[in-house]
């Protein structure tokens, strides 16, 4: 498996895959249908698309992760959001998707990231070493999956309110 930078020719297979990912995710209403592929299409338009990695093996693309800028009380500071991140339905559970955070954080590390959250499972991202912190927070969601990782040794959580890109809307 190798993991790399999305290119243009990769948009229709990250779209199909994130789609099929994310349909009839426990975390959708029932009968709705998924529109993280949208998200993505919408942060590469609106130039938010901070980086993009693929996971592709001979059978084409399995698996993508996307991260985007946030800010915190309306400052940008060096933190993104981590998702949406897919991998094929069929390949789920290999790891693909550990690799891909796992590379992506290192990158954005690498690049000075400050740090990164993320809306999602405690159990799964608590692996990585995301956790809650009480000063940090996202309006509307329960905390208890309102996850950040600090990426520097010397950076320290800020405390604030966090909003994603309005690709996120």
């Amino acid at each position: 498996m190798n993991i790399r930078q999305e290119t243009s020719h990769d948009v229709e297979a990250i779209e199909t895959l994130t789609y099929q990912a994310f349909d009839n995710h426990p975390h959708h209403a029932p009968g709705a249908l998924p529109t993280e592929h949208l998200i993505i299409n919408r942060l590469r338009k609106r130039g938010a698309l901070t980086l993009s990695l693929v996971a592709e093996d001979e059978s084409g693309i399995i698996g993508q992760i996307t991260f985007s800028p946030v800010t915190i009380d309306g400052q940008t500071g060096g933190w993104f959001g981590l998702g949406p991140v897919s991998v094929k339905p069929e390949r789920q559970g290999e790891g693909i998707g550990g690799r891909l955070i796992n590379e992506g954080l290192a990158r954005l590390s690498l690049q000075g990231a400050q740090g990164v959250v993320l809306l999602g499972e405690p159990e799964y991202y608590g692996r990585f070493g995301f956790k809650v912190h009480s000063g940090l927070v996202y309006p509307g969601a329960p905390a208890k999956y309102f996850l950040v990782l600090p990426l520097q040794a010397e950076g320290a959580v800020p405390v604030g309110e966090v909003a994603y890109d309005p690709a996120f809307g």
